[in-house]
């Protein structure tokens, strides 16, 4: 799989295979998604920033389980609302470029 829509049909077609559409509603994939998004966060969570940065291999190797699971969930989801991800993607950092000038907001972390 080379594009997100190769993937978007791969996982279309994986839980057709699984009957696992009728489970598929938005509710229950972005339910989903922030229960592998919390269980990303448990790997990193009471670490410092540097150790955040510096994960053993076998805990790298767990981090990018549960980011994929996130990947998955996120885009199962796209593909049912019929959003496109990478515009979506685009639409907000337009948005965030104007909303974040880099020279009122750089070396800063504050929210606006």
């Amino acid at each position: 799989m080379d594009t997100l829509e190769d993937l978007r049909k791969h996982l279309r077609e994986f839980a057709r295979e699984r009957d696992w559409e009728q489970f598929h509603s938005p509710k229950n994939l972005s339910m989903a998604l922030i229960v592998e998004a919390a269980e990303l966060v448990e790997h990193f969570q009471w670490l410092t920033q540097e150790q955040s940065r510096k994960l053993p291999e076998k805990t790298l190797r767990e981090v990018e389980q549960e980011m994929a699971d996130v990947f998955i969930y996120l885009n199962r989801m796209a593909d049912l609302l019929g959003i496109n991800l990478l515009d979506a993607a685009k639409r907000k950092m337009e948005l965030n470029a104007k909303k974040y000038p880099a020279q009122e907001v750089k070396g800063k972390a504050d929210k606006r």
